[in-house]
């Protein structure tokens, strides 16, 4: 997600970074556990939790002023902000939406970022199956990408401090789901290859044949043209 500088009429417009650029991995998504049944009284099916974090272990709040999660209207007070991590907000329901999550910087020049995301509570191809089969997972890797950043933000960008401790780990393995992904574009490479090889082939051996039709009829023609004569 390329972070574009935007129109800058502040008296800070001319300080910029020239010539960096700042990748900033993160981690969006949500996890989901089903009650087993629906709840009597409201119907809802399953706890959910919606949320943002740094692919690496550092603190984001070093740079985000805020996030805000934009719910679905029938939940009340749709609109949750988030000021510090963990950047997440919980909550409960029975139907899939999309979450739109937006990202504020403390740098006042610098424009939100806005992500989409479908909140899963089901399982699907996309999503993984966390501990037992009543809980999901659907989480995705992405990029914030500060291009000639602000001299606030570029100080502000390279500031990392631990966000933990402890260890720190997503519930998909993205090593291994990229090298799965790449396996599988190889793969389906190699295959349309072989398709375009086989089709070549039996596209030489179509005009192969009709090549030995046009012989055949040009035979035959002369020797009708012999009988008649």
């Amino acid at each position: 997600m390329n972070r574009n500088s935007g129109d800058l009429t502040s008296v800070d417009s001319g300080a910029r970074v020239k010539g960096v650029c700042i990748v900033k991995p993160i981690v969006y998504g949500n996890s989901a556990r089903y009650f087993g049944k629906k709840r009597e009284d409201d119907g809802h099916t399953h706890s959910w939790t919606v949320y943002l974090k740094p692919f690496y272990n550092e603190d984001m709040s070093v740079y985000v002023k805020k996030i805000q999660f934009k719910l679905h209207e029938s939940y009340a007070n749709p609109i949750r902000v988030v000021t510090k991590p963990p950047y997440e907000v919980t909550e409960t329901g029975w139907g899939e939406f999309e979450i739109v999550i937006k990202i504020f910087f403390h740098d006042p020049n610098e424009r939100p970022l806005t992500i989409y995301h479908a909140l899963r509570l089901f399982q699907t191809g996309s999503t993984i199956i966390v501990g037992n089969k009543k809980a999901v997972n659907s989480e995705f890797y992405d990029e914030m990408i500060f291009q000639d950043p602000s001299t606030m933000m570029h100080s502000l960008l390279t500031s990392n401090r631990q966000l933990t401790l402890g260890a720190h780990k997503h519930e998909t393995d993205f090593d291994e789901k990229e090298r799965t992904t790449l396996d599988q574009i190889r793969s389906a490479k190699e295959k349309i290859q072989n398709e375009i090889e086989e089709l070549k082939e039996r596209l030489k051996k179509s005009r192969e044949n009709i090549k030995s039709f046009h012989a055949e009829i040009k035979k035959l023609e002369n020797e009708q043209e012999g009988t008649d004569l």
